[in-house]
């Protein structure tokens, strides 16, 4: 059985990368148009390629991640670093902006500790709601709590 491989295009260069061979992994809600978004927007960032992005819904994450539950993945975006260490949602992103080309330019705020807290409570409430949030049609099939 071959590899699992992921297709990166690069200055429109497509390069082949199996998949498990970046040191880092982001596991989001593919789903959700923001989150895509931001996925995109993040692909284009690690420009050392380092960072592996893969939307909760495809069929590896679950036996690549055992450890981590499918709820998880609903709740907070992943990410999942050397060793199995595991961040979420606001920790996932303080992070990443730590592996990411000068990420500390932003990275600094959530060491500032009431603004860590305000940062973490509105990423939780954002995943709460990110259905509400710049989603299109296929909003409509995910049941939002109101």
């Amino acid at each position: 059985m071959s590899p699992q491989v992921v297709r990166f295009v690069y200055r429109d260069t497509p390069a082949m990368v199996p998949a498990g061979t970046r040191p880092y992994v982001v596991v989001y809600d593919g789903h959700c148009k923001v989150c895509t978004r931001m996925a995109r927007l993040l692909e284009k960032w690690d420009t050392r390629g380092r960072i592996e992005i893969l939307p909760f819904q495809d069929a590896s994450v679950a036996d690549r991640f055992p450890w981590i539950p499918m709820e998880a993945y609903r709740e907070a975006m992943q990410l999942i670093g050397p060793g199995k260490t595991t961040w979420a949602g606001s920790q996932a992103i303080d992070a990443l902006l730590g592996i990411l080309p000068a990420g500390w330019m932003l990275g600094w705020v959530f060491r500032i500790p009431l603004l860590g807290r305000m940062i973490d409570r509105f990423y939780r409430w954002f995943a709460r709601n990110r259905y509400r949030l710049g989603c299109g049609e296929h909003c409509s099939y995910h049941k939002v709590a109101g």
